[in-house]
């Protein structure tokens, strides 16, 4: 390698901040990352990179929605389970990402968003260097203690919609409390995106992440598979085990 090709790699905080969006299907992803672009597009240079399985509907959603320059905005068609695609085989999306990096450079943030999944899927730290992971009040006020790896250990978790929470029955300051409980003191935020006081905590995680990156203090840290857990039957007997 040549001095000056070596020259022109960035180095981990030299780079943009990577940020995962994650949560199971209809959470709210695609309209979190167009709020975050809506709040910092104007301070900050962003690009996104989307999932979905067989189609580019959540990267022709942001490209409407008018929050970026269309060319900062692409799409994985994964293919297979969203899962895979941003954990198992990060290679799609890494390809887009350092794309767009080098198209726009310098970029401050790369979004990417997951296609939607289930309550286990996590990023791979060799894809992003933090990651939100989401739930929504209309999924449930049980949601937030039923655990896993995205609520328990994601670098942010937020409750979304909250202002639905009347119409389903669901008392959100509860899911934030059961989220607490669980998340050993990692920050969780109760956002509607009509409550500009949950946007500002947002925006304001989002800048302390990139601060943290930029002075080379944040380390991506792996969610990684369920924790050991047990489940008790019908007769009481207790089963403990892990899932990979």
């Amino acid at each position: 390698m040549t001095s000056e090709r070596a020259d022109s790699i960035p180095t981990e905080a030299a780079r943009g901040l990577r940020i995962g969006v994650c949560g199971p299907v209809g959470t709210g992803k695609s309209s979190l990352i167009a709020l975050l672009c809506r709040e910092l597009a104007a301070d900050l240079e962003i690009g996104v990179v989307t999932n979905d399985i067989y189609t580019d509907e959540d990267a022709r959603f942001l490209r409407s929605a008018g929050v970026l320059d269309p060319a900062r905005i692409r799409a994985v068609e994964t293919g297979a389970c969203p899962h895979t695609a941003i954990r198992d085989d990060v290679t799609a999306n890494l390809i887009a990402v350092e794309e767009l990096e080098e198209e726009f450079a310098p970029l401050d943030v790369v979004l990417v968003e997951s296609g939607g999944d289930n309550l286990t899927a996590t990023f791979s730290p060799a894809l992003v260097d933090t990651q939100i992971f989401l739930i929504d009040v209309a999924g449930g006020g049980d949601v937030a203690r039923k655990g896993g790896p995205g609520i328990e250990r994601a670098d942010l978790l937020v409750v979304n919609k909250t202002d639905l929470a009347p119409y389903v029955g669901v008392d959100p300051s509860a899911m934030v409390s059961d989220a607490g409980s669980v998340r050993e003191g990692r920050p969780v935020i109760a956002l509607s995106r009509t409550d500009p006081a949950s946007v500002e905590a947002l925006v304001e995680w989002v800048s302390s992440e990139l601060a943290r990156h930029r002075g080379g203090g944040l380390v991506p840290a792996d969610p990684g598979p369920m924790a050991p857990h047990f489940h008790v039957d019908e007769t009481s007997h207790v089963h403990d085990h892990q899932h990979a």
